[in-house]
């Protein structure tokens, strides 16, 4: 990918409140058509790049391009390329539903003649036009994050920064949010999104980029995260299966009724020891990621930085 064409581009970003470095020196891609993950603990700097990126906030050095643009030499026409849903956001309680989108179409400078058939397809696509005329207010915390996402979208913008989007929401929203990300992507869009829910990232991103302690830690791709040493947990009807781990020179946790745990090198290494349960005729019913490659590779990645 050339970095030229990337939706966003951040490189040796830095930011300092007080005596404090928020941010020292990080590096991001995100490349148009990808989902890509922005992962890292409370303090990392997630949220203060996001407000840089999103014209809220000016770096003190470094170079930052949106859409090809700078932020702080050109916000309105970064502002109007990108779609910002932050951690926490106040929504005007008394508005209608409708009126509350409306009223971002309008600041967005969307066509009036094209707004009203904006609002409403946006409201189906996160599953609130039952609400339209109702005011904001009855709407749950998960309800108000949804309107959130569809604030976001109203100008079809081509950068999306997400930070914590699934805040709030039940299990099926977050599945739905996670469809409606994947659909961005595939349509073309630059899609940023902070998170601590790992699990989820997994399924949602194309690419993940750790950082902590204000600096980038790595850039990868998910699909290579499966190459790093993970815990897996297996489970067997019957037969002496930690006996079977351990004759192969492997170091099982202890049995429970959810089965034996134990750390293998790679998704290969898992592949071949399955194959050779089965060829010994252990029953094997269970056989999977203990937890999520993501979660073991940033745990691995940021071990030395603890």
């Amino acid at each position: 990918m050339v970095e030229e064409d990337a939706g966003i581009l951040a490189r040796e970003v830095r930011r300092r409140f007080g005596s404090v470095e928020a941010v020292r020196g990080m590096d991001l891609t995100v490349p148009h058509g990808e989902v890509t993950a922005l992962v890292g603990p409370n303090g990392a700097g997630k949220t203060t790049l996001l407000l840089m990126l999103a014209t809220l906030l000016a770096p003190d050095s470094g170079e930052l391009r949106i859409a090809g643009l700078d932020p702080v030499a050109d916000p309105d026409a970064v502002r109007s390329r990108i779609g910002w849903m932050p951690d926490t956001f106040g929504v005007y309680d008394q508005l209608m539903t409708h009126e509350y989108l409306g009223f971002f179409c309008e600041a967005y400078r969307v066509p009036a003649s094209a707004a009203r058939e904006r609002v409403a397809e946006l409201l189906d696509l996160v599953h609130l036009a039952e609400f339209a005329s109702q005011p904001v207010h009855v709407l749950s915390r998960g309800q108000k994050q949804r309107l959130g996402v569809a604030r976001a979208l109203v100008h079809r913008p081509s950068v999306l920064l997400l930070d914590e989007p699934a805040s709030g929401l039940d299990p099926r929203s977050r599945v739905e949010l996670r469809d409606l990300l994947r659909a961005q992507a595939r349509e073309g869009t630059a899609v940023l999104v902070s998170s601590h829910i790992l699990t989820e990232l997994e399924e949602i991103a194309d690419r993940v980029v750790f950082v902590d302690r204000g600096t980038t830690v790595s850039e990868h791709r998910m699909a290579d995260l499966g190459s790093h040493r993970s815990t897996w947990r297996i489970r067997a009807l019957d037969g002496d299966l930690t006996g079977a781990l351990r004759s192969r020179g492997l170091s099982p946790g202890e049995a429970t009724p959810a089965g034996v745990d134990v750390e293998l090198e790679s998704e290969q290494a898992a592949a071949d020891l399955l194959r050779d349960l089965l060829a010994d005729e252990v029953r094997v019913v269970g056989f999977g990621p203990a937890g999520n490659h993501l979660e073991s590779a940033y745990l691995a990645f940021t071990e030395d930085r603890r």
